[in-house]
């Protein structure tokens, strides 16, 4: 259990966002030190199986409401800090295939975590969601390769650390001075330390116009206050810097 609300709740169960998209808020988790909020993005694609994006943590009530709505196939982990429990929903659901982004199996292995990762994640949709998940590797950066996600019949872009939005209301006094700092406090934004890694800024800029294109009405993050209207707003209002 998380140690203090995220501000999110309930948590750790399905929220519908679209038809057939679902987000799923799980509890808190320490990262620099600080209680990052998380977030799940579920997908259930036209055959009836279910799509799962940088998954949360799996309780049995949670796995009983996800079973109920469709058979798990694709568990996601969209880049090198999001993949803690894949294990869990492996476990759960020895049907799925996992499929990961670069990097994230390299550091799975290194902090000796037994995650089975059965396919990487390109620069294009794989057969199992092509023709209806849009997906492409942003680049620009040699340590923060994040796969980004479009789902058309909804037009949901489903992002993980690419832009962060903590909203000060729910965070403690340390926390609210950190994510200002850091550039990623409501109304969102890269993190600063991020944005640093991104040397090639045209290949960035080039993917960042890319996602625009897709005409997003909404943007799903992991961190913080998601975007549920305007979605093409947001995004030139996160990246204005780059813009």
């Amino acid at each position: 259990m998380s140690a203090r609300p995220t501000g999110y709740e309930p948590l750790d169960t399905l929220k519908p966002v679209a038809d057939d998209v679902w987000l799923i808020d799980g509890p808190a988790i320490r990262f620099y030190g600080m209680p990052f909020s998380t977030r799940a993005t579920l997908v259930r694609l036209a055959s009836g199986a279910l799509w799962v994006h940088s998954p949360t943590r799996l309780t049995e009530a949670l796995a009983n409401e996800v079973e109920a709505t469709g058979p798990v196939a694709h568990l996601v982990a969209p880049n090198w800090i999001h993949y803690a429990y894949v294990a869990e929903w492996q476990a759960r659901f020895a049907q799925a295939e996992a499929w990961a982004a670069p990097g994230v199996a390299d550091r799975a292995e290194k902090r000796g975590l037994q995650i089975r990762f059965d396919h990487d994640l390109g620069q294009a949709p794989p057969a199992a969601w092509t023709g209806e998940i849009e997906q492409m590797i942003v680049r620009g950066s040699d340590i923060h390769r994040e796969a980004v996600f479009f789902h058309r019949a909804s037009k949901t872009l489903i992002l993980t650390d690419l832009i962060e939005s903590f909203e000060p209301d729910k965070l403690g006094f340390w926390f609210r001075l950190a994510t200002r700092f850091a550039g990623n406090q409501d109304p969102g934004g890269m993190p600063r330390d991020m944005r640093a890694t991104f040397r090639d800024r045209a290949a960035l800029k080039a993917d960042i116009e890319r996602m625009i294109g897709w005409g997003p009405e909404r943007v799903i993050l992991a961190h913080g206050r998601w975007y549920a209207t305007d979605g093409v707003a947001a995004l030139k209002r996160a990246f204005r810097w780059l813009l």
